[in-house]
């Protein structure tokens, strides 16, 4: 089972793909699903800016058209030197897929642990 320190080196080589023509805000994420399956996104801009797509959703994307179902934790770092936190869309669909981890990193800091439910409390569920 990768380490959080694998999940972040794999989130920060994952960045370096980044297609971020119009913001120049790259971000990676790595993720580990249930089965120890370790997948990778990086956020992919348009110019119709609604149609961007974050790193985080790359990634689990990524990882259910593999056939994931259950996914352990996630690591997000991002280009601004800061530590960046999945949006709300995002961490919507990571609680869809049983998410309980977010790890966030920049190269400055320690990278520090969330659980899901303390970002997104009172998630919306059927």
């Amino acid at each position: 089972m990768p380490t959080d320190a694998d999940l972040i080196a794999a989130a920060e080589t994952a960045m370096a793909n980044a297609y971020a023509r119009y913001s120049n805000f790259s971000v990676g994420a790595a993720l580990v699903a249930d089965d120890g399956r370790l997948f990778t996104g990086a956020n992919v801009e348009n110019a119709s800016f609604g149609l961007t797509v974050c790193a985080e959703r790359v990634a689990v994307f990524t990882a259910v058209a593999a056939g994931v179902r259950r996914i352990d934790r996630i690591a997000v770092v991002a280009s601004s030197g800061e530590k960046t936190f999945p949006c709300g869309a995002c961490r919507q669909v990571l609680h869809e897929f049983g998410a309980t981890r977010v790890i966030v990193a920049d190269a400055g800091a320690a990278p520090e642990s969330h659980s899901l439910a303390s970002l997104l409390p009172h998630a919306f569920d059927l």
